[in-house]
């Protein structure tokens, strides 16, 4: 849900989608039909998206072990494979759901703003560069996303998905 839209926003459309009976499992997104998921704020792309991750599993071209025993480049081609998700997506999944340590999103907007800042730099960084940047950090990349993620939520004072409201 959070693919291109703040951590609030994509908070509200989990909480609306979860409320669905049957949405959190791949079947039971399947079988629901799509108003009810442009009800609960899901775009037609994100429809679509979650209707295509929900078929990789429910025909099992997805499974959370076999991800987890891949290598991380094997793993982001696995996800990525499933169309409509991206490198994004699968670095995000590799450093929060399976808890890698060497993972850092360079497509995300906030870590390449936080690391503008912190380094007075004249733009932003594109993915490639804000990438190459991050290189420096390895084999602790998803702890250095994790401070960036942390102060740009301090400049921004935006809240962390954990602490938003639950309604």
């Amino acid at each position: 849900m959070g693919q291109q839209i703040s951590n609030q926003a994509a908070a509200a459309i989990w909480r609306r989608l979860a409320a669905l009976p049957g949405a959190l499992t791949p079947e039971g997104l399947l079988a629901l039909d799509e108003a009810d998921l442009r009800d609960a704020g899901l775009s037609r792309p994100k429809v679509s998206h979650s209707r295509s991750l929900a078929a990789a599993y429910a025909e099992g071209r997805l499974d959370d072990a076999r991800i987890a025993g891949m290598d991380d480049d094997a793993a982001i081609a696995a996800i990525c494979a499933v169309r409509g998700l991206g490198p994004w997506t699968a670095e995000v999944y590799l450093l929060f759901a399976l808890e890698r340590i060497d993972v850092f999103p360079a497509g995300d907007l906030a870590l390449a703003a936080a690391l503008t800042d912190l380094r007075g730099l004249a733009a932003r960084p594109k993915t490639p560069e804000l990438r190459a940047l991050a290189a420096a950090w390895h084999p602790y990349r998803s702890l250095a996303a994790r401070l960036l993620w942390h102060h740009w939520r301090h400049l921004t004072g935006r809240p962390a998905m954990d602490d938003l409201p639950a309604a």
